[in-house]
């Protein structure tokens, strides 16, 4: 008999012998009809075997301790319950290696009672525990002798056609991962099967089957000899693939992006990435991938593809609020896979600055952002963007008009390269003064990211991420301006450490987060710069506690910041998860605006503060409260921020 066919087949009689036994009980002991059907209460203790993964398996297995609290029985179910524990129990005692173990059940009355314990196997437990009064717990005791451990004895690998061994290779073994002499754990034993059959798969041989392991157990020696049925099957190819459920998307699109091609070796793994690719599109609800073994051709296995097309059309909302910027909110609209090619356009209108400390009055963003996948060359997306906003800060107010077109081409697992073209015709008013300025700029960048994050939203736990730009950009200024030419070099890295890697807590829950960020601006001075492509600092993205453009040189004593050339900023963040759906966090900010080119000069500002999360399926809802330790003059004593997914 089979490892899993042993289990199963113990849990089956399991399952009768507890109908069977409730049954006997009635037959044998006619009792109080009226008292059998009275719930009788109990507590149970299971001893520790000192193995604390045994001990959960036990705790697991155990219906008495699983339905102590959710479903009181009467005397006699309960005996039927006890007497079930001893199959169940003994069933995870031997998965663990253990078959020469003994459970052991004990009940007792209340402490006081003159009444002996009585062994959960007697056949006089269902009257033992009718005699007990029907409000008084009895308390019962589980414990496991565990006996000696068993070990793995000759482990066999055998074409059952043939009846001949197999030899593995080298792969093949360290796949397997299994050896004589190591203690007999089901898991392991059947985790070898599952690693070896996804092994020959990803070896081409797309029809390997492996049968559950036959075990036969040798008492004296405490060994088990292990056999496994082993049919590798042919080594294939993958065959001709086909693509079914496509009504808007254009299947010359799909077989262009496809990652894998007839006549390439079958490999389940390479063909799901495939389909995670398909998926990652955006313009599918799902993507499943079939064998059509029955249109195969000698030396293939035919493929596939089912699609499942996404709404084409969605209508958003938006909105965040923090103190210094206000209330920023507005609506979307998207239309997806627009010519069947996984184009995108997406429409939004939004306004901000609704109750904001560092802004003068509301302002507006409207933008229409256009994405097309695969432009001239596989994992080649091109964007555009037209925007017309107005922002009305207390450092500068403009109205501009803007246009971009960008490309970000994917340079391998990790890394991505964003490159294009941007111009700006906006009218910048500060310090009283209203200047009008043409700008060109060529901005490129490159990131790295290995947080296997891929939607921003949800917080990363552990990785790094590195963003790195440079924006060559001739500015045009109105009357009495001039020309300019100047270059804005930035990089922002973080990183997330997890405690569940010390051992400290579980994964995920308690992470510390670290930020840094740097930008200079080379060939030109402040005031040869427009306002708006000035760095700043303050706020979420740098410094917490100091408003919007609240860190760096200001005019006089005002609350007007006039920008600078260099800045840079760290961040050192604790985020601890609480339950399933709360957490908090606690922060600290530091940076500078300086008006040398060179980074690290300035007043450094320094905050700090905590929030709250709430997590939601589409990530954690944050509200965070900074307050500055050494605030400017007319500076914000506080700052609230209030949005969805971290800061970073």
């Amino acid at each position: 008999m089979s490892w899993k066919q042993c289990c199963v087949q113990k849990l089956q009689l399991l399952a009768a012998n507890r109908v069977l036994a409730g049954l006997s009980f009635m037959l044998l002991y006619p009792g109080n009809a009226a008292r059998a059907a009275d719930p009788q209460p109990y507590t149970v203790s299971l001893t520790s075997t000192g193995d604390a993964g045994l001990d959960a398996a036990l705790n697991a297995s155990s219906n008495l301790v699983s339905l102590e609290n959710t479903n009181p029985v009467g005397p006699f179910a309960l005996a039927g319950r006890i007497r079930g524990d001893y199959e169940r129990l003994q069933v995870a005692l031997e998965s663990y290696g253990y078959y020469g173990g003994k459970i052991i059940i004990t009940l007792h009355r209340a402490k006081g009672s003159d009444a002996p314990e009585i062994d959960g196997e007697s056949s006089s437990v269902a009257s033992w525990i009718d005699t007990v009064p029907a409000k008084e717990k009895i308390s019962v005791n589980i414990s496991a002798q565990r006996g000696p451990l068993f070990h793995l004895g000759r482990i066999s690998v055998i074409e059952p056609s043939s009846g001949k061994e197999l030899h593995l290779t080298a792969a093949q073994e360290k796949a397997f991962d299994l050896h004589t002499g190591m203690p007999a754990v089901a898991s392991q034993v059947l985790g070898a099967q599952g690693r070896l059959t996804q092994l020959l798969m990803e070896e081409g041989h797309a029809l390997a089957t492996i049968a559950a392991p036959k075990a036969y157990l040798h008492p004296e020696s405490h060994t088990l000899d292990i056999v496994y049925d082993v049919v590798p099957g042919p080594v294939l190819n993958i065959g001709m693939i086909t693509l079914s459920g496509l009504k808007h998307t254009n299947p010359s699109f799909i077989r262009r992006r496809l990652t894998i091609h007839p006549g390439q070796l079958y490999q389940p793994g390479k063909i799901d990435a495939a389909r995670q690719d398909l998926v990652n599109l955006g313009i599918f609800s799902n993507v499943a991938v079939r064998d059509a073994s029955q249109k195969a051709v000698a030396g293939t296995m035919p493929l596939d593809f089912h699609f499942a097309e996404a709404k084409r059309h969605q209508i958003g909302a938006e909105a965040g609020y923090s103190t210094d910027l206000g209330i920023r909110g507005g609506v979307n609209w998207t239309h997806y896979n627009l010519f069947g090619n996984a184009e995108r356009l997406k429409i939004a209108a939004l306004v901000a600055g609704i109750g904001a400390s560092a802004q003068q009055g509301l302002g507006y963003d409207f933008y229409a952002d256009f994405l097309k996948p695969d432009f001239f060359g596989d994992r080649r997306n091109l964007s555009v963007r037209v925007e017309g906003l107005k922002q009305l800060f207390w450092s500068y107010r403009q109205t501009a008009l803007l246009a971009r077109v960008g490309v970000a081409q994917q340079l391998g697992k990790h890394w991505n390269l964003n490159y294009g073209v941007a111009g700006i015709q906006e009218k910048v008013e500060q310090f009283g003064v209203t200047r009008n300025y043409t700008i060109a700029s060529l901005p490129i960048s490159a990131s790295f990211d290995n947080t296997g994050v891929s939607n921003p939203i949800i917080p990363a736990t552990h990785g790094f991420r590195l963003n790195m730009g440079a924006t060559p950009s001739l500015s045009l200024g109105s009357k009495g301006v001039g020309t300019s030419l100047f270059t804005i070099f930035n990089a922002t890295a973080s990183t997330y450490f997890d405690l569940a890697n010390f051992g400290i807590s579980q994964p995920g829950r308690s992470v510390f987060a670290f930020r840094a960020t740097l930008g200079t601006i080379q060939g030109a001075g402040t005031y040869d710069i427009p306002p708006d492509q000035r760095l700043y600092a303050g706020g979420s993205a740098t410094v917490r506690g100091y408003r919007w453009q609240g860190v760096g040189p200001q005019y006089g004593r005002t609350r007007y910041a006039i920008g600078g050339t260099s800045l840079d900023a760290g961040t050192i963040e604790y985020r601890q998860r609480v339950l399933s759906s709360f957490g908090f966090a606690g922060f600290i900010d530091a940076g500078q605006v300086g008006s040398n080119s060179a980074p690290f000069v300035g007043t450094v500002r320094v905050g700090t503060g905590g929030g709250l999360r709430y997590y939601t399926p589409i990530g954690p809802v944050r509200l965070d409260i900074g307050v500055p330790l050494n605030r400017p003059p007319r500076g914000s004593r506080w700052q609230l921020y209030i949005g969805l997914g971290e800061t970073f």
